[in-house]
């Protein structure tokens, strides 16, 4: 496959907000890295991931200059732009990255996802475009001195707790970085370093603990499920099925089942 075919074939399904069509473009041994979170994520851990991003997220995906490929690579600058009709989040500045692909045939070994990457130094080799990743990536693992990450994290916890910002369905990593006032790179390295997580993961975990006392509770053991998905936050049913069942091992309704039958 011509390296513009996968990078077209690789957009439309980003466009479409399609997660599995995104996440089959990787090879069967292959995973993307968002270098901002510094996670990793196989198949079908991506489609997971994706599938509430695209809950919430309705942006745009645009090419900058030139792909630049070789034989088993690919590489290419990216900008994300807000939809038209996001109200008062249409004034959001777009988001720039870039991304840096491995091959194995028609399929990538290895996607790595640099975002927010400075539009100005703008590369005209690929080996600018990694010298400018790297840079990425060092500032992303390293631009909080302690005394900010601790402040920061103290900030976003009192936010997720105390005003339960975790069951707005519209939270996204920029919305929550302005009201934390920090940047979107920032709040990634804090959730991660200081939580361990990605950012869905730890959204989702406040949302699941939500669910699970609302399942387990007397005035909803005869409430939809699909209703108690929305009111902790989340956008679709199957997004708040593939969390739950992750974090808790089971599904909504075997886990209200197993709460129903304790003695009480």
């Amino acid at each position: 496959m011509r390296a513009i075919d996968f990078v077209e074939s690789y957009f439309d399904a980003w466009n479409h907000r399609d997660a599995k069509a995104v996440a089959d473009h990787l090879d069967v041994d292959g995973f993307y890295l968002d270098v901002p979170e510094n996670v990793q994520r196989s198949h079908d851990e991506l489609i997971v991931e994706l599938n509430d991003f695209f809950s919430s997220f309705r942006h745009r995906y645009e090419l900058i200059g030139d792909i630049l490929s070789s034989r088993h690579t690919i590489a290419f600058q990216y900008r994300m732009c807000p939809p038209p009709d996001a109200g008062k989040a249409g004034n959001e500045q777009p988001i720039y990255g870039a991304e840096f692909i491995t091959l194995n045939g028609d399929a990538a070994l290895t996607i790595t996802d640099y975002c927010n990457i400075d539009r100005t130094n703008s590369p005209s080799g690929l080996n600018e475009l990694t010298t400018v990743s790297s840079e990425s990536a060092k500032y992303a693992k390293s631009g909080l001195s302690c005394e900010q990450l601790t402040e920061y994290k103290d900030r976003l916890d009192r936010i997720m707790k105390s005003e339960q910002a975790y069951l707005r369905s519209d939270l996204t990593l920029p919305r929550l970085a302005e009201t934390i006032q920090c940047s979107v790179n920032h709040l990634s390295q804090v959730i991660n370093s200081g939580f361990g997580m990605s950012f869905f993961d730890y959204v989702n975990r406040f949302r699941i603990n939500h669910a699970k006392c609302l399942l387990a509770s007397h005035d909803y053991q005869n409430g939809a499920v699909l209703n108690i998905a929305f009111n902790v936050g989340f956008n679709s049913n199957s997004a708040f099925y593939a969390a739950f069942k992750k974090f808790v091992g089971q599904t909504p309704a075997q886990f209200r089942r197993s709460q129903l039958q304790k003695p009480h």
